[in-house]
């Protein structure tokens, strides 16, 4: 039995055991410090909290059943240089005072590698800003909960002009856009922490950001956390609720961690994606949990005008032993993809009750530096997922979205605003109870899906299966309990894939080849 350690702070560490198992553990572990028992753990990431900062330890993890034990692990938590308690400076956790000024105060105070502490308590606030080289503690209990008024939120323009180019400040979904700042927001920051067992609440509801949410009031809905041009970033263990959009939006950033978060947003609730790393570069996604209104996981890397002006691919981004409780898709490439989207690595997650597993969407327009490239997924359990496996040339998204250029199945031109899909590599994925279809990969006429290889796939559908589509594309007719479809791919390569239950031909392949 053996594990590792993944990151430590000055008073947290997180830890990942390995196995073949996704998420949970087979059998529960207790987790032993300097010897004494301090945690029993069901998953195969978890977290110590409250640790002393400029301190060693010994932890070993010992399996409640087998009693197998693994070998000791020392670990040295980091020093810091102070603690700054946001009660110092007049904050009252009452949820009802509003606390904007006197937190970020505690924040702009708070010396290099200090600690800023939200004490137990429910903090009325504003958006707040971070700086560089600060932990930001949620202690348990504590909740910043978002002001409901769009009078206390500041607005991000779209960009700030700049000697030789425009700095890309506020961001709509993948295009430079006014919009409101985020709860916590970050810009062009490193070395930052968030972390601690307590909840960022956005406080949104159907009476203010979820109102009306496609239309721009004022300027675009804020995320709860915003990450812009950061570097080194560890959000771990916290609570995020109730977001008036994207729930973590990182942009142009590098080198971040997410780690043990949980995310929850009622499942009607617009747009409420857990976390969209946009044009972002060496992401960890580490023990997360999903319950939200859109997709878990959406990867994205801006659309055609941010891809001419200043393109910044995503890439080197792992997932690892999530549990996508709900949401419309799991793991999702694009739309906005017009930078490029490479080395994508999902291993040992659950997919439960989402409407798409691993989903990829583009469609002519995205351009050609639109690169979706070496995706990686092993060892996946989906349930109750209506459509494991999607790939969509033909997303109708935009304005022009459902115009014949972006639906027509003749063969265009290829030109600079065709996109390209690389490789997807599929291996030991069981599905069960899928309702819609099996899998669904429609490449371009004029430029095919260059690779899609299988291995060891098994769909079964549940037999009183719902009929839907299998995604968003013009002229698709709803479908139910329909086998695999494959059409316009170059090299399709099928070993040990299985369709149980289906209605039609278990595998149906088109322009192969």
């Amino acid at each position: 039995m053996n594990f590792n350690l993944v990151t430590a702070t000055s008073t947290s560490a997180s830890f990942e055991i390995e196995n073949n198992k996704c998420f949970y553990l087979e059998s529960t572990a207790d987790v032993y410090m300097n010897n004494e028992r301090i945690l029993t753990t069901d998953k195969n990431v978890f977290t110590l909290n409250n640790l002393t900062p400029g301190t060693e330890y010994s932890i070993f993890i010992e399996d409640t059943e087998s009693k197998a034990k693994s070998p000791v692990i020392s670990i040295k938590t980091k020093l810091e240089s102070a603690v700054v308690n946001i009660l110092d400076f007049g904050a009252v956790g009452d949820g009802n005072h509003v606390n904007t000024a006197f937190i970020q105060a505690a924040i702009q105070v708070c010396p290099a590698f200090g600690r800023v502490i939200i004490p137990k308590g429910t903090y009325l606030t504003g958006p707040l800003f971070l700086k560089s080289n600060i932990t930001l503690e949620l202690e348990e209990g504590s909740v910043l909960l978002g002001l409901k008024e769009r009078e206390h939120y500041p607005i991000l323009k779209a960009n700030i002009s700049m000697t030789n180019r425009d700095f890309y400040l506020g961001s709509w979904e993948g295009n430079e856009a006014d919009c409101f700042a985020s709860l916590i927001t970050a810009i062009n920051v490193e070395n930052v922490n968030i972390i601690g067992k307590g909840t960022i609440d956005g406080n949104s509801d159907f009476d203010t950001w979820w109102f009306k949410a496609k239309e721009k009031r004022i300027a675009w809905r804020p995320r709860t956390l915003f990450l812009n041009a950061c570097k080194n970033i560890l959000v771990e263990g916290v609570t995020i609720k109730n977001s008036p959009s994207w729930t973590i939006h990182p942009l142009m950033s590098d080198h971040l961690k997410f780690i043990n978060l949980s995310i929850e947003n009622p499942f009607n609730a617009p747009n409420t994606d857990a976390l969209d790393p946009e044009s972002c570069k060496n992401v960890l996604i580490l023990g997360d949990t999903f319950s939200v209104g859109d997709d878990c996981i959406a990867i994205k890397s801006g659309k055609i005008d941010i891809s001419k002006k200043n393109p910044v691919s995503s890439e080197n981004i792992n997932i690892r032993n999530c549990n996508m409780r709900s949401g419309h898709g799991a793991v999702v490439l694009g739309s906005e993809m017009s930078s490029g989207l490479k080395s994508i690595f999902i291993e040992k997650c659950i997919f439960n009750a989402t409407d798409r597993g691993l989903r990829i969407k583009t469609r002519r327009g995205r351009g050609s530096k639109g690169i979706i490239d070496n995706i990686h997924m092993k060892n996946i359990k989906m349930d109750k997922v209506l459509t494991p496996f999607s790939i969509n040339s033909f997303y109708f998204c935009d304005d022009d979205g459902k115009t014949e250029y972006v639906w027509s199945k003749e063969k265009l031109p290829v030109d600079d605003k065709t996109p390209y899909i690389g490789s997807i590599y599929v291996e030991d994925v069981t599905c069960t109870n899928a309702h819609v279809c099996a899998a669904f990969m429609y490449g371009l006429p004029e430029q095919k899906i260059e690779k899609v290889s299988m291995k060891n796939v098994s769909v079964s559908f549940d037999e009183n299966a719902k009929e839907d589509y299998a995604d968003m594309m013009s002229f698709l007719e709803p479908m139910k309990r329909n086998g695999m479809y494959f059409n316009n791919i170059k090299d399709l390569v099928l070993e040990n894939v299985t369709v149980e239950k289906a209605l039609n031909e278990e595998i149906t392949k088109l322009n192969i080849g």
